[in-house]
């Protein structure tokens, strides 16, 4: 502790030699004196850096997120466990000693899906594994058995529409990409509803798929994630549409719509039979959880630094967003642990509803808008906790180069570069507002093997790695909040 009070002094004593000068609001300090500014971080830095990955408090943000995940489980929007972990989490952040732990209530939706089942009548008797979209309406009482039309894509669905009406349409569409691809899953129900279909399944939007995977892809991740032989189809929101029959939706597994779609080349009759009891419930209250580290100069000026606590209702929601809430929550940590307080405040806030399209952080944007100047970067960790190549980032060509000087900060833990597209669903309409946003990049590929299905648990989660996440995550929080001056905008 006497080792970090003197990097502590040092720190002080290297940035209080020198103030901003500002003339008609703007910085008339040289890129190279912010640079030399930056570089005088590089002791804490490192203090952080050995605290998180070598030190004392390596793996907590691992064993604190096995203690929720293992307690609640899932925490779909409107649940009860989702209620249970706001609870929790407002009680271990008061416990942790941060300041101004709060909840700030929110209306966020409430979608249940119920018992659902799809079984293939013909050409054979096959029982599939699926996972109803969220609000996705339920099928009448007793089901619909339908026959099938296999498509690969909207605009062959556009052509064969004579071929639709009355038929559950099933996209086989290929995986080039989560942000090209999901729009089969978002928008599937409401293009096979307006040819007439009665239901719409959807091939999983995922990069990996067990029994598609080579037998080296097999070999390479069954000595970290225990692979079981059984299907695993991903789930996810989906939209309907003003004035367009609303119809039953759902994912299956990438094996069952490759399969339908070559018994559909050779001209076999498909036939299936579809249950779904999903519901929708009124909006019901909840909250965005927040938590500060009061700035000691600036304190109205914030960097957020986010995540979000919900998920959907398969697995324990340990990977989306379970990790990203937690090195959040570990970045505060890592600071108060070490004595620092940075100029500005370092506020941490766990989303709600953020799986159902960022209903939480819509509403915390209206109530802390009037401020958007005050806010100099918006952080959210939601892609993973697996070992992070950097940071992605959005903002003016100023606050990148900026950012390039603070990344250098981590040289001892190789994670250097600065990426571009730093937008996340919850940081996004500040973004929109000219706000600098930053979001951590890891291994997207290996993301989407687990990503909103029942794969997403705690053995997908690596400690080590995650204490490499929260090091970035913490150092990147603590110096943009501490600097002389906010990042740059355009």
């Amino acid at each position: 502790m006497r080792f970090h009070f003197f990097l502590f002094i040092v720190h002080l004593l290297a940035l209080g030699s020198g103030k901003a000068i500002f003339k008609n609001g703007v910085s008339q300090r040289t890129f190279q004196e912010i640079k030399e500014e930056i570089a005088n971080y590089e002791d804490v830095a490192k203090a952080i850096i050995n605290l998180a990955v070598y030190g004392k408090y390596q793996n907590r943000s691992y064993e604190r997120l096995g203690l929720l995940v293992d307690a609640v489980g899932p925490r779909l929007s409107g649940s009860k466990n989702l209620e249970k972990a706001i609870q929790i989490m407002y009680q271990n952040l008061q416990q942790d000693g941060l300041e101004n732990v709060h909840l700030e209530k929110v209306r966020i939706p409430h979608w249940e899906r119920g018992e659902e089942s799809a079984v293939m009548l013909v050409p054979r008797i096959h029982k599939m594994a699926i996972l109803g979209l969220g609000s996705s309406i339920g099928t009448p009482p007793g089901g619909i058995t339908a026959e099938v039309l296999v498509v690969t894509s909207f605009d062959e669905l556009q052509r064969r529409a004579s071929e639709a009406r009355g038929k559950i349409i099933v996209y086989n569409q290929p995986y080039t990409g989560y942000g090209e691809t999901v729009q089969y899953r978002v928008q599937g129900a409401v293009e096979a509803a307006k040819v007439g279909a009665v239901a719409s399944l959807i091939r999983s939007i995922a990069s990996f798929s067990i029994y598609r995977s080579t037998l080296r892809e097999i070999n390479l991740y069954r000595h970290r994630w225990n692979f079981s032989s059984e299907h695993c189809p991903h789930t996810g929101a989906q939209e309907y549409q003003d004035g367009v029959p609303k119809i039953p939706t759902a994912c299956i597994t990438v094996e069952d719509a490759e399969m339908m779609s070559r018994m559909a080349s050779r001209g076999n009759k498909i036939v299936i039979h579809l249950e779904m009891g999903a519901q929708t419930y009124p909006d019901t209250d909840s909250f965005n959880t927040v938590a500060e580290i009061t700035g000691s100069m600036y304190p109205e000026e914030v960097v957020l630094v986010s995540g979000h606590l919900d998920s959907w209702d398969v697995g324990q929601g340990a990977l989306d967003d379970g990790g990203g809430a937690f090195i959040s929550w570990e970045a505060l940590s890592l600071v108060k642990d070490l004595g620092l307080r940075p100029k500005r405040t370092l506020r941490l806030v766990l989303w709600t509803a953020e799986e159902q399209g960022g209903i939480g952080a819509s509403q915390y944007y209206e109530l802390h808008k009037a401020n958007v100047s005050k806010y100099s970067l918006v952080m959210e960790a939601d892609s993973g906790t697996f070992l992070p190549t950097g940071l992605q980032f959005t903002g003016s060509d100023k606050a990148r180069a900026i950012m390039k000087e603070v990344m250098n900060l981590l040289q001892p833990l190789n994670v250097t570069k600065v990426f571009r597209n730093g937008e996340g669903t919850d940081i996004n309409f500040w973004i929109q507002a000219g706000v600098p946003g930053a979001s951590l990049r890891d291994d997207l590929y290996k993301y989407f093997f687990f990503h909103h299905s029942h794969g997403d648990t705690m053995t997908v989660m690596d400690p080590k790695q995650m204490n490499v996440a929260a090091a970035v995550w913490a150092v990147v929080a603590y110096v943009v909040a501490d600097m002389e001056e906010m990042l740059p905008r355009s």
